[in-house]
């Protein structure tokens, strides 16, 4: 079998790992940063193995809902989760404006300390992919940078505001 394509995010963020781990666990601080210019909304956040993250993102009369189950935890160094599109029922479906898109995508997060900073390092991968998804996959992943780079400078106001918060 040939590799899948992979679309990866690195990134360094100017404080502790734990600090960075809580804003990727606590549905409050998520909320503040996963899906930039909408109503982020996590209805559920069951951050333990097998547990699910059901997250809703609102704009206007619209939704996108995402369910998410934990296949691996090692806190505070690894999220290991299966990522997908849903309906209103949390049930796993196709991605209404892109048909072809992975059902399922393989989501890794570690956080590796690098002195008083965190690098943080996301993958996605098709898991369990047809084809045509992962050809559509391939084909989005020069973009893909926009919406997460866009939600890491959220994250990074966020762990400032932080910080500050800690140090008074």
């Amino acid at each position: 079998m040939s590799e899948l394509p992979t679309y990866v995010l690195e990134r360094t963020f100017n404080a502790p790992r734990e600090l960075v781990w809580r804003t990727w666990t606590e549905p409050e601080l998520v909320s503040r940063w996963y899906g930039p210019n909408v109503e982020s909304i996590p209805h559920k956040m069951d951050v333990e193995q097998g547990g699910l993250w059901l997250h809703e993102m609102k704009w206007g009369d619209n939704s996108n809902y995402q369910r998410a189950q934990y296949v691996e935890i090692s806190k505070p160094e690894k999220l290991v989760w299966l990522h997908s599109n849903a309906n209103e029922r949390w049930e796993v479906t196709t991605n209404p404006q892109m048909p072809d898109w992975p059902r399922i995508l393989l989501t890794t997060v570690t956080f590796e300390t690098d002195g008083e900073q965190t690098k943080l390092r996301l993958t996605w991968v098709p898991f369990e992919a047809t084809p045509a998804e992962i050809a559509c996959f391939e084909a989005a992943i020069s973009g893909m940078n926009k919406g997460w780079n866009a939600g890491m400078a959220l994250l990074e106001e966020l762990l400032a505001e932080l910080q500050a918060s800690l140090e008074t």
